[in-house]
């Protein structure tokens, strides 16, 4: 049953597990945890006592495998849905002795294979036993490369020893070698041995203490499954009732967020009676059970981490639109080559937020370019240049009717199909005197007169990337020498992220193009390494016909508490300043809020670059052009050297 009802939230994260034990009877098990509320069982497939070489050495001929039950007692959706398979934990596949490492490969490779034919979704790995795990990781990798649909999630304590004021290490410490201990360096480890393989996930065992929030970030960009709890984590309230500390809610909290399960492990530990248990509510299925079953006396436990998923608050409408968009590559739109369609313009008008902004901007040009005793006589020219189907035309125009201004509009758009709308708008809204439509290119276009006010919307999610800059020097030669240009200016910013599906799914096209693209992703799973750095910045109108072309270095500094972090690339923002204190923009720290007009961009790494603790990151961006295209290339010279990517634009570029 899941946890609650959240408007907008289909996500796995509604589900809760429980851990068990071995059981011979497994629809017991499970009819047992499902009447205790949970949705599925995280349970071991095969006997732990058993061991190949003792069942070899027997005697006996054949052996069968002591499984928990035949695949028959449930039936292929039960499996698939309420059963996650736990893989024996006293498998040692880096042990010195040989016996233990031979038992140990023939028993995962064995327990892999029944959970493939029960069609189980996933299988959960026991964790590594030590930082040397290459046998490891070398047979699950084989596991991984003839499993198609069944998922391996590693388990990983979320644990990192922090250094003390006195320099040493608190009491998890383990050292090795003279290090400290983090597991995500395990996890690190096991996955680059395993080549970033996309079936391989993690699952996070939540201890009673937890490491910084920056390290704990860390995870966020990871493939996390699911996170057990464990009962011996829980606090105890006022009246006796499990409870979990502000850190823990928040941490769960985030996991619900980013689609992660909630897995309850270990025996009742607080001193609740048999009646409050009894009369918590439970499927009507139970009314077979004579005794309060081991499930049902967890059902405290589910209790709390259902009213934490239930206390959150109702996804956004915008939230709700981007649910689809989430993590999901995209290519940049290419306006000046391409003429956007319909549907396209439908859903940037939309965008309420971005409009009221770009009306703000124009009320207070307006207001400072006519002063009040002049509104009756003046009229303020302003050109719209890349108008669309008119909703920067209908801003002015609300602006103008805002402060009691006139204007005379000059509407100028390449896109014949767009220009068709815009005068039907004209004609529709009376606008006939005021608004004179232009098809053609702002470039090639020669103005009968010289604008107060350039009005534009050619911004992209990197800013520049939508050749804002390109357009708006030829379409400057029309601005009066005191003209204002809205917008003013813009900045782009990158922050180096670590984000492993996107890595994956850029990975699997299999080539080198689209290591060197840059996409437009509304980002979900990532991790944000260090804070946002601008890049490059452009300002209009720009008289001294500077170059378009920059080059930027980059030092970023990953906080220390953070430990060790793997970047697979960059996100990408910007902000505009449109006129004065008007700005809009989607970089983190300043982004507008319910703006959907542009998600950030992610400039991806051919390798995943290993930052150790306390070693800076330096970046080089550059922002090239021809007489044809403009481009961006990249690298990486600090820990490690990266190749450039994208040079001379042989992957991706934007056609001027």
């Amino acid at each position: 049953m899941p946890l609650g009802q959240r408007p907008g939230d289909k996500s796995e994260s509604r589900y809760c597990g429980v851990e068990t034990e071995f059981h011979d009877d497994m629809p017991h098990l499970l009819t047992e945890s499902l009447s205790g509320g949970f949705d599925f069982i995280v349970a071991p497939l095969i006997d732990p006592s058993y061991r190949p070489s003792s069942m070899s050495n027997g005697g006996s001929g054949s052996s069968v495998l002591p499984v928990a039950a035949s695949d028959l007692i449930l039936s292929p959706s039960q499996w698939s849905s309420h059963v996650v398979g736990k893989i024996s934990s006293w498998i040692d596949l880096d042990s010195d002795d040989e016996e233990v490492r031979l038992d140990s490969e023939i028993t995962l490779k064995q327990e892999i294979a029944w959970a493939s034919h029960l069609s189980l979704q996933a299988c959960i790995l026991p964790p590594p036993r030590r930082a040397s795990c290459g046998n490891y990781a070398k047979c699950v990798n084989q596991i991984l490369q003839s499993t198609s649909n069944m998922q391996l999630w590693l388990r990983v304590p979320l644990e990192k020893s922090e250094p003390m004021d006195d320099g040493s290490a608190n009491a998890n410490s383990d050292f090795s070698g003279g290090r400290m201990f983090d597991s995500w360096e395990w996890w690190n480890s096991f996955r680059l041995l395993c080549e970033h393989h996309s079936q391989l996930c993690v699952v996070l065992d939540i201890l009673s203490s937890l490491p910084s929030n920056n390290s704990v970030g860390r995870w966020f960009g990871e493939p996390v499954r699911a996170a057990v709890i464990y009962t011996n984590s829980f606090l105890t309230n006022a009246r006796g009732y499990p409870c979990l500390s502000k850190r823990h809610q928040k941490l769960i909290t985030e996991f619900f967020n980013h689609s992660v399960q909630i897995v309850i492990s270990g025996s009742l530990l607080h001193n609740i009676s048999g009646e409050s248990i009894k009369a918590l509510p439970a499927n009507d299925d139970d009314s077979h059970l004579e005794v309060i079953p081991t499930r049902l006396a967890l059902r405290p436990y589910l209790d709390y981490v259902a009213y934490l998923y239930q206390r959150m608050d109702p996804l956004p409408e915008q939230e709700r639109f981007e649910l689809g968009y989430r993590d999901f590559l995209q290519s940049p739109l290419q306006p000046l080559m391409d003429n956007l369609e319909a549907q396209t313009y439908e859903t940037f008008e939309k965008d309420i937020v971005k409009y009221s902004q770009y009306q703000r901007a124009v009320c207070k040009a307006l207001i400072d370019r006519v002063p009040d005793e002049n509104t009756s006589t003046k009229i303020t020219v302003l050109m719209v240049v890349g108008a669309g189907r008119g909703p920067l035309v209908r801003a002015s125009l609300q602006a103008a009717e805002e402060t009691g201004r006139k204007l005379k509009v000059y509407a100028v758009e390449k896109n014949p199909n767009a220009v068709i709308t815009l005068h039907s708008l004209v004609k529709l809204e009376g606008w006939e005197d005021i608004v004179t439509i232009i098809s053609s290119d702002m470039r090639c276009w020669n103005a009968p007169e010289k604008a107060d006010i350039l009005v534009s919307e050619l911004l992209g999610s990197f800013g520049d990337n939508e050749l804002s800059p390109e357009c708006l020097d030829g379409a400057q030669r029309f601005l009066k020498a005191d003209g204002i240009s809205i917008p003013s200016s813009y900045t782009s910013f990158i922050q180096p992220v670590t984000a492993t599906k996107l890595y994956n799914d850029v990975k699997s096209h299999k080539d080198l193009a689209h290591f060197e693209t840059a996409y437009v992703v509304k980002l979900h799973r990532v991790a944000r390494l260090a804070p946002s750095q601008p890049v490059f910045t452009f300002t209009h109108p720009e008289y001294s016909k500077k170059s378009n072309e920059r080059y930027k270095k980059l030092c970023f500094e990953i906080p220390l508490d953070s430990g060790s972090a793997v970047v697979h690339g960059f996100a990408g923002y910007f902000d505009a300043t449109l006129y004065k204190d008007v700005h809009l923009g989607i970089e983190p720290s300043t982004a507008t809020p319910n703006m959907f007009s542009w998600f950030p961009i992610f400039f991806p790494l051919r390798t995943p670059l290993f930052v150790p603790t306390g070693s800076p990151l330096e970046v080089h961006f550059w922002r090239c052009s021809s007489a044809t295209k403009v481009w961006y290339e990249w690298c990486v010279t600090s820990p490690t050297t990266s190749p450039v990517h994208n040079s001379n634009g042989r992957s991706y570029w934007v056609g001027l």
